[in-house]
């Protein structure tokens, strides 16, 4: 769809109009969004972009849905406010795709949250074909016609018989139908009764032979029934045919009559002729069975395959995958000992030390080498010995656990168990969650759980060679539609590398909003208004077009695109940019400017617009920080898709992670890093995450720094947060007029019984429960919102009470407690690095993302000694404006330079070119990804020509600093105290 042309004012019919917003810090303003366009918000952090976005225009349109439906619906689904606004018009049906993931349920997974997953299970329904478990023979039904076709292939002339067997109970409740009871008094019928009524009801339906041992035996000669044994096989004849094309009719309407009358089964009887063929039986169902063993299946159906439904879970795992077991990594915490050395852990221990003599002896009869590492062993070797011999009477390390679970009822075995118990893959399914007979249906040689074992791109590629036949092909062109565009959308937003069947609840903020975008795309809905949240986050720079793409292909479908957002490239194709501003908190919530891109680079009020005309830019810094000559060095990577890498970290420096997405950075920091650094300090083992690690004395503790709020409830605030309403409480306890009262510090906590009100409990607010309404929140009566009872609030320091000195933004409560070191110290950095305007007293659930990280840096920045210290922290830049992460910059040097060390992943090229020493891993997602591509300055990386990372950087530090995310000039870059010139080779110390 072409960019429209949009004009000042546009009708209801083509945008939607806000007037008079004022949610949050919105100032009263008045915006038009344009219908079936990309209109961009952006703005610095806390700007309200998201208080106009998402509690404005989203939280109205799905408060009008909400409120269309019945009162008694209405309880059950989330009740919004009605946003403070005076008017919304034209807006649509809404749907948010935030940047959290809220998603904890076990059962979730990528293929199932994009309904993928029912497709498949339709598909397999339908088109897949089952075999048997036991031979591998598929399983099928005799159709009448398959079996014509079988019989007529056979040479010509043949006699047979076509036959079922007799059964005589199934007769008789043939005849007397199933409704009939006999009266209890009545004496049962003889045996002779029985068979006389069966054989009247076989010639009643127009069956006048009965077949036993060869012999044909008339009803028309009751004479030769005397010879028939009734305790033997009997069987009713349907008919006696030859071997003739022409009888194919007459041979298929008998098949059908002996699957009528005899239970599903027909029995053919070959007669031996003078032509050398032996006498032979054919026997066929309907049911749906192996023919080689008789094993019954279940017939596919849709059920079958969910793991959701107990008709196609694991009955060992309920559909779970996992089960509480034995925990393979605690029974064998270091892979790299051999059987020798003690690789079982629970033999090593003096009360079982005999069974380790006994495995030893066991395993010299088997050849399995005690003598090399556990990890070295075939796959085969490990399982006899996990899971016993029986052949041998070795009963393995599963066996000594059932052994030792009959003995539970000692204390000492219940605790020694749960040493090594935790969650484990169920031995049934082998962590598939479905039943055998589920696993046992197949589509071109493949089960369903293999299908999603496969990563996007791979199930794409499966999906577009797929060959079936005419039939099948006719039935599942539908299903395979749907299935392969949800598969390109999900390869469009980049999540090429994940594999179906990856939970839902593992994924990142990111990763879980691009495949919300991808099942809205699926969906194909059109005349809806999407809100989403900074989609670009956790994007590589490589991959922003795709994401671009998506968002188009959404508004050409007839939907209104809102997107909060601050990377250049959306921004620029954008049809509508609305800008807001100036500042963060109390200093935004204005309208700097609403119109398109060309506009917004010539407008000078708009901050947004001055950053990416080049206007202003973060520079790269003349020096970077020299390493402090100690390292930390980790081996032996393989976690995931980790490819078994080295990795070196320099110690005192900002040494940022790159690499696309999926490539493996998150498991390298978090994963692996910071789990085995953990593990090194609580006296474990660092086997299960790598193979050494090198280098962890020189850190005495690791923090990792997020996003998540730094409280959940309004009691939090950021002085009780940086421990500063502590020392705010003692100046107050220590005025003249406390000391007289009798209060301490603890009268001036509203978390607290004392100086709190009770009303409210310290809340300022009662809350009133509305049913099927939105919960009503009102001032308290009482304290009038101050929180504090009124004998509290009479103390004074210098003319405020505790309420008002909370009610001061954090640049004011700097000049007001001046004199007073304990407070200004922490205030001061809050300050520094452009938190000022925080209201003391402001409710930390009212904080953004970029704030609540700053906070926690603050926070950090309070401590008189980083010196030892990590700092992790996984794409810091999210939610965050060019200006704030130039601020955001300015606070990892103050962290540097207090002796800390930063460990950032990162997409973001403006804090990339600002790093001392940059970790490129790729070169793709996935099972393409792991290694480590390039290592060394930003300038050694933008050299390298097989890092997607370096081509970008490249352009950015050819441009002098003005490149794919240009961003801010006007924060000064400050040297650090040790620095080496920009780009002055490998700053690697030697050890």
């Amino acid at each position: 769809m072409a960019t429209k042309e949009l004009t000042p004012v546009l009708s209801e019919q083509e945008a939607i109009r806000v007037r008079g917003a004022r949610v949050h810090n919105l100032r009263n303003i008045t915006v038009e969004i344009p219908h079936n366009a990309i209109t961009v918000v952006t703005g610095v952090s806390g700007s309200g972009k998201s208080s106009l976005a998402f509690d404005t225009v989203y939280a109205e349109g799905q408060r009008r849905y909400v409120e269309s439906l019945s009162s008694y619906a209405r309880q059950f689904l989330e009740r919004m406010e009605k946003p403070d606004v005076d008017e919304i018009s034209g807006i649509a049906p809404a749907v948010a795709i935030r940047q959290k993931n809220s998603t904890r349920n076990p059962r979730s997974t990528v293929a199932t949250s994009t309904e993928i997953y029912d497709y498949l299970r339709l598909f397999f329904a339908r088109c897949g074909q089952t075999f048997c478990i036991k031979c591998g023979a598929e399983v099928r039904r005799d159709s009448p016609d398959e079996i014509a076709t079988r019989v007529l292939s056979l040479a010509p002339g043949r006699r047979f018989y076509i036959m079922y067997p007799l059964r005589i109970a199934a007769q008789l409740q043939a005849a007397t139908g199933p409704a009939r009871r006999v009266p209890k008094k009545k004496p049962p019928q003889p045996p002779e009764e029985l068979l006389k009524q069966a054989l009247g009801d076989i010639q009643k339906r127009g069956f006048n032979r009965l077949y036993q041992d060869g012999r044909v035996h008339e009803f028309s000669s009751p004479e030769t029934l005397l010879d028939v044994d009734f305790s033997k096989p009997v069987y009713v004849l349907v008919d006696r045919l030859t071997v003739n094309p022409e009888s194919r009719s007459r041979l298929t309407d008998s098949i059908e009559i002996c699957y009528r009358e005899g239970g599903g089964e027909a029995i053919l009887e070959f007669i031996a002729d003078s032509a050398g063929n032996p006498a032979e039986r054919l026997t066929f169902n309907e049911r749906f069975e192996c023919k080689n063993d008789g094993t019954l299946y279940q017939e596919p159906e849709p059920r079958l395959f969910s793991f959701n439904n107990p008709y196609g879970a694991c009955p060992r795992c309920q559909g779970f995958g996992n089960t509480i077991d034995f925990d393979l990594n605690l029974v064998v915490p270091d892979s790299s000992k051999s059987l020798d050395d003690g690789a079982i852990e629970p033999w090593t221990k003096p009360r079982y030390r005999a069974l380790l003599q006994d495995v030893k002896k066991w395993a010299r009869g088997r050849g399995i080498p005690l003598n090399i590492p556990w990890r070295q062993l075939t796959a085969e070797q490990r399982r006899l010995v996990l899971e016993g011999d029986p052949e041998n009477e070795f009963e393995g390390v599963k066996g000594f656990f059932n052994w030792l679970e009959r003995k539970k009822y000692k204390l000492h075995v219940r605790v020694f168990l749960s040493r090594y118990r935790g969650y484990a893959t169920c031995p049934e399914c082998s962590g598939t969650r479905l039943r055998p007979e589920a696993r046992a249906v197949r589509v071109a040689g493949r089960s369903i759980t293999e299908i999603t074992k496969l990563t996007v791109k791979e199930a794409r590629t499966f999906f577009s060679t797929l060959v079936l036949s005419e039939l099948q092909a006719k039935v599942a062109e539908k299903i395979l539609e749907e299935i392969r565009s949800r598969l390109q959308f999900l390869d469009e937003v980049g999540l090429d590398y994940l594999t179906l069947d990856r939970l839902t609840s593992t994924l990142s903020g990111g990763e879980s909003q691009r495949i919300q975008l991808a099942t809205s795309l699926g969906s194909h809905l059109v005349g809806a208004l999407y809100v989403l949240d900074e989609p670009s986050i956790g994007l590589h720079p490589r991959d922003t077009q795709r994401l671009i793409d998506i968002l188009k292909s959404l508004r050409d479908l007839g939907n209104t695109v809102l997107v909060v957002e601050h990377d250049p490239d959306t921004i620029r194709t954008a049809d509508h940019v609305i800008d807001l501003g100036p500042g963060a908190g109390e200093l935004g919530g204005k309208l700097l400017f609403a119109g398109n891109y060309e506009a917004m680079l010539a407008e000078p009020k708009s901050l947004t617009g001055r950053y990416l005309s080049g206007e202003l830019a973060i520079p790269i810094p003349n020096n970077r920080h020299k390493a402090t000559g100690k390292v930390l060095r980790l081996y032996g990577a393989t976690l995931h898709n980790l490819q078994n890498i080295d990795l070196m970290i320099p110690l005192g420096t900002l040494t940022v992670v790159t690499g696309v997405s999926g490539s493996g950075k998150s498991t390298l920091v978090h994963d692996v890093l910071y789990r085995a650094l953990a593990a090194k300090r609580t006296g474990g083992s660092v086997k299960e995450f790598c193979d050494r690690l090198e280098g962890d004395a020189n850190i005495r503790e690791v923090v990792i720094v997020d996003q998540s709020p730094i409280g959940r409830t309004p009691r939090s605030n950021p002085a009780t947060y940086l421990k500063a309403f502590d020392s705010i409480r003692e100046v107050f306890a220590a005025t003249p007029d406390a000391k007289r009262r009798g209060f301490s510090a603890g009268h001036f906590s509203f978390n607290v019984p004392g100086g709190r009100c009770e009303t409210c409990q310290g809340d300022g607010t009662v809350t009133v429960e509305m049913q099927f309404l939105a919960d009503v929140e009102l001032v308290c009566e009482e304290c009038r919102g101050t929180r504090f009872k009124t004998s509290v609030l009479d103390v004074r320091y210098r003319g405020k009470n505790v309420h008002e000195v909370l009610q001061l933004t954090a640049r004011e409560a700097l000049a007001f407690f001046t004199g007073v070191p304990k407070v200004v110290s922490k205030l001061r950095i809050l300050n520094e690095i452009g938190l000022g305007y925080l209201r003391l007293g402001q409710s930390a659930t009212t904080l953004s993302g970029g704030e609540a990280q700053r906070l926690k840096l603050a926070a950090h920045l309070a401590r008189t000694e980083n010196q030892g210290i990590l700092y992790i922290l996984d794409e810091p830049t999210t939610g965050l404006h060019f200006d704030d992460i130039a601020k955001l910059l300015s606070a990892f040097r103050k962290l540097l330079e207090s002796g800390a060390s930063l460990l950032v992943i990162e997409h973001n090229l403006d804090v990339i070119k600002s790093a001392d020493w940059l970790i490129d891993l790729g070169p793709e997602g996935g099972d393409q990804g792991g290694k480590i591509i390039a290592t060394g300055t930003p300038e050694q990386v933008a050299r390298n020509q097989s890092s997607h990372t370096g081509r970008f950087l490249a352009r950015v530090l050819n441009a002098n600093g003005q490149a794919k995310r240009p961003t801010n000039g006007a924060s000064k870059s400050i040297a650090p105290s040790g620095t080496i010139a920009n780009g002055a080779g490998n700053p690697t110390p030697e050890q």
